[in-house]
């Protein structure tokens, strides 16, 4: 018999940027599991396959046009959800972009703020919203929830010409532990998860690129990219109650790259 925790019937999930790369990973897995899933992304095409394929594992699931940057679409598209599925039991801030540049002392303004509003914006306004409904729940008497940000290992690490990016997730760490130590009491866990080096569109220029082949990859202890896939495992135990004495922590998954 499998470990009851781990059975997510009867919750709801909600993904940001859960239409393709991790954040589809990390879906499929949640529907595997029993879950509800609610994917936000701003590709058509890449929300109707994901909700295709979603719904293939069983579950209730409805892809949203939701931009994270933009805090009114937010505000909006969580009540759309509510109205929908009727309440969030866990939600993954996972939508992010990239933007580099030269050098720092060349780093445009323009892309800064675009880093920014998406990958640290973004997930301010949509776990605020979420937030609003658990303590809700919490204060009719449904307390519990599960909270978590798709950071990156450039929060640790030391990523140059990446200024903008590294400050984004490492201000997103920050951002999970306020949250954790605030809505513990309300039995609302907030944990975030730190990738490192993962096969997703956001990698493609890296992926073709033979010198970080040659250089990089095999620094990579376990000597390959990490998958989508390889973040199911960690969605469905931070939206499973086995997580439910577990906060304001990190989770590196690299492969064992930070720590080489």
């Amino acid at each position: 018999m499998p470990y009851a925790p781990f059975n997510l019937s009867g919750k709801v999930a909600l993904i940001t940027g859960g239409n393709k790369g991790i954040g589809l990973g990390m879906a499929e897995a949640l529907a595997q599991a029993g879950s509800d899933v609610a994917v936000w992304g701003r590709d058509t095409a890449a929300n109707a396959h994901a909700e295709q394929t979603l719904r293939g594992h069983g579950v209730r699931a409805k892809a949203y046009q939701v931009d994270v940057a933009n805090e009114d679409a937010v505000i909006h598209g969580v009540r759309d959800v509510l109205s929908d599925f009727g309440r969030i039991d866990s939600c993954f801030a996972n939508s992010g972009i990239g933007g580099g540049a030269k050098s720092f002392s060349e780093f445009p303004t323009d892309v800064y703020r675009r880093v920014l509003s998406v990958n640290l914006d973004g997930v301010f306004f949509t776990l605020r919203e979420v937030c609003k409904h658990m303590v809700e729940r919490a204060q009719n008497g449904d307390p519990g929830g599960s909270l978590a940000i798709t950071a990156s290992t450039a929060a640790v690490h030391g990523p140059a010409r990446n200024e903008a990016y590294a400050a984004s997730k490492g201000a997103c760490v920050a951002m999970t532990r306020s949250i954790a130590v605030e809505h513990a009491r309300y039995g609302v866990r907030c944990n975030s998860i730190l990738p490192g080096w993962i096969a997703t569109d956001m990698t493609q220029a890296a992926q073709d690129n033979p010198v970080f082949a040659e250089k990089v990859i095999p620094r990579v202890p376990m000597r390959r990219w990490g998958e989508p896939e390889d973040f199911g495992g960690i969605a469905v135990y931070l939206a499973s109650d086995a997580s439910r004495y577990h906060t304001g922590d990190m989770f590196v998954i690299d492969g064992a790259y930070t720590i080489f």
